[in-house]
């Protein structure tokens, strides 16, 4: 967040906060698990092959396809050059809308693949060098660099930057909020919410200008 332009700033909050949303949504229809916050899986998974292997499944599935969604996510920004994020985030916003057609066919399995594929894809939006630049699925990085670029004001460095991650952990957790209100009301329309949310992200992107 620190290198990015404040118009790419307020798209990755954007987008953090449809990975909330995608999340809790993701949360609520699969008894506990997550869609897109793999360490919490890793732990489930853990426990479970710990204390007996009836429960390892589930998290062992999630983590899979959660990765299967970053390997197409990275090979399609490989291949999309400059125009990567709009590629990923029509790939995020295809894999969103399968979940959705799934739900509706009252296929659970298939919409936690779609819900896991799109969020692993997610995280390739943001990429420098190859490497992931920003998080969107996952607070943990965002927290620790918060709380560093607080300690770093505190001790009287006024140029460090804390309140862009502040943000970012704020979208999530607002996205987080709308979709636990979407799947408990209108749980139908949920996940076509989050397809709508990320096929739009994409078309702004298209105009989204070039990273410094």
């Amino acid at each position: 967040m620190d290198r990015l332009r404040r118009t790419h700033r307020r798209f990755a909050i954007a987008l953090a906060a449809m990975a909330g949303f995608v999340d809790a949504a993701g949360f609520l229809s699969a008894d506990g698990y997550f869609v897109s916050f793999m360490s919490g899986n890793s732990t489930r998974l853990g426990v479970a092959l710990g204390t007996g292997w009836r429960h390892a499944a589930m998290p062992a599935l999630l983590i899979l396809g959660f990765v299967t969604g970053v390997t197409l996510g990275a090979l399609v920004a490989l291949r999309a050059g400059a125009r990567r994020k709009v590629a990923v985030l029509a790939l995020v916003a295809a894999a969103l809308l399968l979940a959705a057609g799934a739900r509706v066919a009252g296929q659970p399995g298939a919409m936690l693949a779609g819900l896991v594929l799109a969020m692993g894809a997610l995280n390739n939006t943001f990429l420098r060098d190859g490497e992931v630049a920003v998080g969107l699925t996952y607070m943990t990085g965002a927290l620790v660099k918060l709380g560093q670029g607080l300690a770093q004001r505190l001790a009287g460095r006024r140029e460090a930057n804390w309140q862009g991650w502040a943000l970012l952990w704020g979208g999530l957790m607002a996205g987080a909020v709308l979709g636990a209100l979407a799947q408990t009301r209108a749980p139908a329309a949920c996940l076509w919410i989050a397809a709508g949310w990320a096929g739009l992200m994409a078309l702004l992107a298209v105009r989204l200008p070039a990273e410094s």
